[in-house]
């Protein structure tokens, strides 16, 4: 059996071995030391008054990993584990946030730079890997799809190096954008973010087996148009696979055999799993199909590819520490404080719509309005947020509110974790719900 002829020529026979990534879900992150002395949890629900406090702890991230992905999953030599920097917070004052943006940037004698910019379909899980690799949640992550409305910045400033994260919603074509009344913000940003990006980061759910084997259509017309800009695969949600030799299939496909403008020599794995329905392309030159052709399911100029899993430490850090390495000598663009361009308002409202995806049924999330009637600091210099949220019906309002004021409770709670942890300081979140006239 041939194996692939890229760098990292090990790929196939290290997929077809014992995987040894498997799933982590622990999201670590390192606090400095005097922060942790005052940091509580206190979140408070107007509803039913519910509270809960106690101290926040964290431990060192671990850095692993060479350069390539690929040498990661080969089992090439790492360099010893080192704490990963914390990732700075987020001012809850609006004032402070806003100088901060437009504050000079404080760049060492050799500064680097590189624009990053996420594409996948909806619920691809762009968000979530955006959070890992900032090292705080700022974006918002549900199960349910366009939870992302517009385009949101993320930035890594790590020594000379400085990678700005263009988190864009999932890509749709303008048919679904007039069939749902989406927001026109869902299908014009990707295609925005693409003008000034210098880095295509790609992301496939490979645990979607009606969505994994090929590249969504209007993804592809993104990349044909900007095919200039670099791009690179992540092949997400690995650790859900059974069976992992499913990720070859996959890469011939979303590659169309072509990885760094090499051919890959892998087409006796295609009879391996033929239950997976994964079409086997041929190996050709990437110039001799018509980037219009209808049979054009992947596509053949991707540099890299990176098989992860974005709740992952471990997978997240190689992918990181590939950025960082990609970034160009040139001056960067925000202060090494700034980890978004996010308003902590805005940052607030997305939380909290996260938490109503993630607890209401259906379409009735999507029909919840939120107004910030009070944002201020508290007596203690706890963060004290009020927000109505209005609702088009009595029956939405009784789901929301649930048993005894149970769910507005939960949500609160939650919301309030989350942003204690955008902000390192105490929330106190106070919900009301009420029925739009």
């Amino acid at each position: 059996m041939a194996a692939p002829s890229w760098r990292g020529a090990g790929l196939f026979q290290a997929v077809l071995r014992v995987w040894q990534v498997g799933p982590h879900t622990a999201r670590e992150r390192v606090i400095p030391f005097p922060l942790l002395l005052g940091c509580q949890r206190r979140c408070v629900s107007c509803v039913v008054g519910s509270a809960f406090s106690g101290p926040r702890l964290a431990s060192a991230s671990r850095i692993h990993g060479q350069g390539s992905a690929l040498a990661h999953f080969l089992g090439f030599p790492q360099p010893d584990s080192s704490v990963t920097p914390c990732a700075p917070a987020v001012s809850m004052h609006r004032d402070e946030q806003d100088l901060l943006l437009v504050h000079h940037p404080d760049m060492p004698e050799n500064p680097r730079v590189l624009r990053a910019v996420l594409l996948g379909a909806p619920n691809a899980g762009k968000s979530t890997l955006s959070n890992q690799l900032l090292g705080r949640k700022v974006f918002p992550v549900s199960k349910k799809v366009h939870t992302t409305r517009c385009q949101a910045l993320g930035v890594i400033t790590e020594k000379e190096a400085q990678v700005i994260l263009l988190d864009t919603p999932g890509i749709i074509s303008p048919v679904k954008q007039k069939r749902h009344h989406l927001e026109l913000s869902l299908l014009e940003d990707p295609w925005k973010s693409m003008e000034s990006a210098d880095l295509v980061v790609v992301l496939v759910d490979v645990s979607d087996k009606w969505t994994r084997n090929q590249l969504n259509p209007q993804l592809l017309r993104c990349l044909t148009k900007f095919s200039q800009v670099p791009s690179i695969l992540v092949m997400n949600k690995v650790d859900c696979l059974k069976q992992k030799s499913v990720l070859l299939e996959l890469t011939a496909a979303l590659t169309e055999g072509v990885v760094n403008g090499k051919k890959l020599k892998m087409r006796q794995a295609f009879h391996s799993h033929p239950g997976t329905h994964c079409p086997s392309p041929a190996v050709k030159d990437p110039n001799t199909q018509s980037v219009e052709s209808p049979q054009r399911i992947g596509w053949p100029h991707f540099q890299e590819i990176f098989m992860l899993s974005a709740l992952s430490q471990e997978d997240v850090q190689t992918l990181k520490k590939y950025l960082l390495a990609q970034a160009q000598p040139g001056p960067w663009e925000y202060h090494s404080e700034v980890l978004t361009n996010q308003t902590p308002e805005e940052i607030c409202a997305n939380i909290i719509r996260e938490k109503l995806l993630e607890y209401l049924p259906q379409e009735v999330p999507y029909n919840v309005q939120q107004k910030t009637v009070v944002w201020e600091e508290g007596p203690s210099g706890e963060l004290v947020i009020q927000q109505k949220l209005l609702v088009p019906k009595e029956s939405y309002m009784r789901l929301l509110i649930g048993p005894k004021g149970h769910r507005i409770s939960q949500i609160a709670q939650e919301a309030s974790r989350d942003l204690m942890n955008i902000f390192l300081c105490d929330v106190d979140i106070r919900l009301s719900v009420k029925l739009l006239n």
